[in-house]
């Protein structure tokens, strides 16, 4: 298969380094699973405790996981979706999508769902990242993230209007908040749609 131009170095950029990131993410996940049921208990997004002041649970909650199931199936999907949409932004870029995307997460929780208590995964995180590196590619012109885009949208309509995807709350043995899934996508998309931005405005300075 033929490459244009440029594509060569970008897929060969795209190496060892550039996997830091969700290495990192995954690293934090495997670190508080190894203390278990305390991890949960000190971590975790709890509602009443953050109300009392533990403001940490907005940022740990997001890499605490119900059990080795959970993380499993969070970490291949985080994976999966950094391999489709990593190049789309630099690393500083990156963790400025994933920041605005906990955020965007926690204040929809805060706000919107004043009735969720308690939530934990990686999963609300995996869908902010996905959003963006679709809104990122978008401008290259390429119809594989068109289709990606598409389908992320199909999948965030089913669950709202349907539930959860079927098996997914077996496999990650626990309830699935798709507020979550939707929080994060939006926060995704619009923290890329500002990078964009920005990038085409410092551009043309």
């Amino acid at each position: 298969m033929g490459l244009r131009k440029g594509d060569s170095s970008r897929h060969q950029s795209f190496g060892f380094t550039a996997w830091a990131l969700p290495m990192a993410a995954l690293g934090c996940a495997i670190i508080i699973a190894i203390f278990g049921d305390a991890g949960r208990v000190w971590l975790s997004y709890d509602r009443p405790e953050i109300a009392a002041g533990e403001l940490w649970r907005l940022m740990s909650g997001h890499f605490v996981h119900l059990g080795i199931s959970h993380l499993v199936w969070d970490a291949a999907g985080f994976l999966l979706i950094w391999y489709l949409v990593g190049q789309s932004f630099s690393r500083m870029q990156w963790v400025i999508v994933s920041l605005v995307t906990i955020v965007g997460i926690d204040l929809g929780f805060w706000f919107l769902e004043p009735n969720l208590s308690w939530y934990v995964g990686l999963s609300g995180l995996s869908h902010g990242v996905l959003a963006a590196g679709i809104v990122g590619s978008l401008k290259s012109g390429r119809v594989d993230m068109w289709i990606l885009g598409a389908a992320l949208i199909a999948k965030l309509a089913y669950e709202a209007l349907v539930g959860p995807l079927p098996g997914s709350a077996e496999s990650s043995g626990g309830t699935v908040i798709v507020a979550a899934h939707v929080y994060g996508a939006v926060a995704g998309a619009i923290a890329a749609g500002v990078i964009l931005i920005r990038v085409r405005t410092q551009a043309s300075i």
